[in-house]
């Protein structure tokens, strides 16, 4: 029986999508397969079929967004290990078989995630704490421009964790994360109410309330581009924002609606401030046209 599912939810990553299967097909142990691709509109889903047709292929008629790509590419395997991998990364040949052994022979884990590099070799500080209340107010406004290094941000951005050593993370980022399925099955897998962003927070958090433990492994490397699919995406600020209050108000309770909507509203007034000296200096505007952004933003405020 293969011991490893791998699922890649893919839109819009023809190149990078390639070179992830080709070095999935280096892989030193046998996994089955499944790319879930999102309506791509650059031929990612006949690149699939026609170069790699060992691998099983979901064609989505329309963009689902990345939790119901995983949750449908989980579904589609049996494997009693699945590694969700992002399209933007390439696996290095052993990755597979040390996230496996590790949770083979750790039966107390529920989750091993490997080290995310950049192409030029440098470590991703990608492993994070849980967003609490104070977040909202420290991460994304003019707080945290002001103040960088303050216990917060410390905090949730995890400064302080050793990349270099094997250890127990809270929120490793779903680019790269293997469960046991077991696991994933009894938790309902990925909230699809989180479209694009926080839902691989929030099934850590889950794993975490549970009682359950995730692993990083320092020597377990993957190459991660970061951002391939995500920056191509239009509505990506606006996303970001909906799925973070989704998150909030599922972690926090009915109030945390009010309160980061009112961090938002901070973040809001610091951008036309900024546009208005821009401009009151001679300097042409921030490139966010001001009616279209508004729109969007009083839309959030009014969302329910």
């Amino acid at each position: 029986m293969t011991r490893v599912a791998v699922v890649v939810p893919a839109w819009n990553t023809s190149e990078l999508l390639a070179k992830c299967l080709g070095a999935l097909g280096r892989s030193s142990i046998a996994a089955e397969i499944v790319v879930v691709d999102n309506a791509s509109d650059d031929g990612s889903a006949d690149m699939v079929a026609r170069d790699f047709p060992e691998i099983k292929l979901i064609r989505n008629p329309r963009n689902e967004g990345f939790a119901r790509a995983c949750n449908q590419g989980s579904a589609a395997t049996r494997a009693p290990l699945v590694l969700f991998l992002n399209s933007d990364t390439q696996v290095e040949p052993e990755v597979l078989a040390q996230l496996a052994e590790f949770l083979e022979r750790n039966e107390d884990y529920a989750a091993a995630a490997p080290r995310l590099l950049n192409f030029d070799g440098s470590t991703q500080r990608a492993c994070m704490d849980f967003p609490r209340l104070a977040t909202a107010l420290w991460f994304g406004t003019p707080f945290e421009r002001w103040f960088p290094g303050s216990r917060e941000l410390r905090r949730y951005f995890a400064r302080d964790f050793d990349y270099g050593q094997d250890g127990d993370v809270l929120q490793p980022p779903a680019a790269a994360l293997m469960l046991r399925r077991s696991v994933l099955d009894s938790l309902g897998g990925f909230d699809e109410r989180m479209w694009l962003f926080f839902n691989d927070v929030d099934l850590s958090r889950r794993l975490w309330d549970c009682g359950e433990r995730t692993r990083y492994l320092h020597g377990a490397s993957v190459l991660h581009v970061g951002g391939a699919s995500t920056a191509k995406f239009s509505s990506f600020v606006e996303r970001w924002h909906y799925d973070r209050l989704a998150y909030y108000r599922k972690h926090h309770g009915w109030l945390a609606g009010p309160w980061v909507k009112l961090c938002a509203s901070i973040a809001w007034a610091d951008f036309v401030l900024a546009n208005r000296r821009r401009r009151a200096g001679g300097s042409a505007a921030i490139p966010q046209f001001l009616g279209p952004t508004t729109r969007a933003f009083l839309r959030y405020l009014v969302h329910g």
